[in-house]
């Protein structure tokens, strides 16, 4: 991976965390000071609960994402350690599918007229669990990879001691 991509994506990584955060923030302190620019309404409520629970699911792919990228930078990635930053992504995509789909239940009363709004929603949520499951395929890929380097590591050393 060069430095310019290193470099874009990382850059990409701090821009949407930080707007994470000051969203997080922003919901928080709505939640918390009882200045709602809106009536208050429990699904508003249940709503921005959501989204910060959401956020945080997104932040923790965003901080496992920058590790992997900076073991790919150092040559580290074909490692047993790359596995618990791919698991952190799987579980919070698979965790924003979660919530995405409690957002699905919360705004399903309100679509009464048209549920095909909840159906799609619902698919959106299937879709997200879609992504996780790919996530995980190459998680899988990147076992066999590591086996292999495992492997080849072990040949080389059993041909060095021939040589």
């Amino acid at each position: 991976m060069g430095k310019l991509t290193v470099g874009a994506l990382r850059a990409v990584l701090v821009v949407v965390l930080t707007g994470t955060v000051l969203l997080q923030v922003l919901m928080v302190w709505t939640l918390v000071s009882g200045r709602d620019p809106e009536d208050g309404s429990r699904p508003l409520t249940a709503f921005r609960v959501l989204t910060v629970l959401g956020l945080v699911a997104v932040q923790v792919a965003l901080v496992c994402v920058w590790r992997l990228v900076a073991m790919v930078r150092r040559g580290t990635v074909f490692s047993p350690v790359a596995f618990r930053y791919v698991d952190g992504v799987i579980g919070a995509i698979s965790a924003i599918a979660l919530v995405w789909f409690a957002v699905t239940a919360v705004n399903a009363p309100g679509q009464r007229d048209d549920p095909g709004v909840t159906l799609i929603m619902g698919g959106i949520g299937l879709a997200i669990l879609g992504v996780a499951l790919i996530v995980l395929v190459l998680r899988m890929l990147l076992a066999q990879a590591v086996a292999r380097d495992a492997e080849a590591a072990q040949m080389q050393a059993e041909l060095d001691e021939v040589i």
